[in-house]
């Protein structure tokens, strides 16, 4: 699968000017439709220069503007993808030991690591790793299993963790509690939940940090996020496949296992005590 648009930032932003990554940041807090505007529209925007979107188009790979709206076009139309929308194309010739679909889960979790720098692990896990800090997780439909797993082994290397779960005014009701010190992690991936990105913005205006867990179409959440985290879940199937994310999810459960350390060693006896 080609790179998104998305992935390309991620890739290539540290090594941006600063006028080309503020085009980037602009892109990503609305997108992709900020790209899908015109090259005067995206620089006011951005409020760079229209040769400054130019060169942020070149540096990513594309060889004109039409080409990398062409590209944030597919991409657009594969967000409003459901799975009655996806039909279930004939296989290409492999191994017969070999499934079509777990050869794609592997390459989703490849291209993810790929694209998820060890910087950006690191900036999470230390702001996972703040004792004054409340980590609150919440998903959708089909993500919410993810946020409650990862809530359950949080739960057992730091205190003040929760898993927000149920009823959206449930949610809502725990806004209260949510603020500038504390770090809530969402997963939302295509077709996005509405209720989440209400919640996003919600949570973003008390002052939290966000780390959104989502796919390289990326959810609306992105630009209410501080970290994003855009793992591959397109397999040859009508359903998307979180295998990525939840490699990524047990990836910062382990780094942050090891921050801790002796605290989070620590607090596991104590748990295994009281059982």
């Amino acid at each position: 699968m080609v790179s998104s648009v998305a992935e390309l930032i991620s890739e290539k932003i540290d090594a941006m000017p600063a006028g080309e990554r503020r085009a980037a940041q602009t892109l990503i807090a609305a997108y992709p439709v900020i790209g899908l505007k015109t090259v005067a529209e995206f620089s006011q925007q951005a409020g760079v220069s229209s040769p400054t979107i130019l060169r942020f188009v070149a540096r990513l790979g594309f060889q004109n503007y039409p080409e990398f709206q062409s590209a944030l076009q597919d991409e657009l139309a594969a967000q409003l993808q459901s799975p009655a929308s996806r039909t279930f194309a004939a296989p290409s010739p492999l191994p017969a030991s070999t499934a079509p679909i777990l050869e794609a889960v592997l390459e989703n979790i490849r291209e993810t690591f790929r694209h998820l720098s060890d910087r950006q692990l690191t900036d999470i896990v230390a702001h996972l790793a703040n004792p004054r800090a409340h980590v609150f997780l919440v998903g959708g439909r089909f993500t919410d299993p993810l946020a409650r797993y990862m809530a359950a082994h949080l739960n057992l290397i730091r205190p003040n963790v929760t898993h927000l779960y149920g009823q959206e005014s449930l949610w809502r009701d725990r806004l209260i509690d949510i603020g500038k010190r504390d770090t809530l992690l969402i997963f939302d991936i295509r077709r996005y939940q509405e209720s989440l990105v209400r919640f996003a913005e919600k949570a973003n205006q008390r002052g939290a940090t966000i780390v959104l867990f989502t796919d390289q179409w990326l959810s609306p959440i992105a630009r209410f996020a501080r970290h994003v985290i855009a793992g591959r879940t397109a397999v040859p199937s009508a359903w998307d496949s979180s295998a990525a994310l939840f490699v990524a999810a047990e990836t910062l459960i382990g780094a942050l296992t090891r921050k801790l350390d002796d605290e989070g060693a620590g607090r596991i006896r104590a748990i295994e005590d009281l059982r």
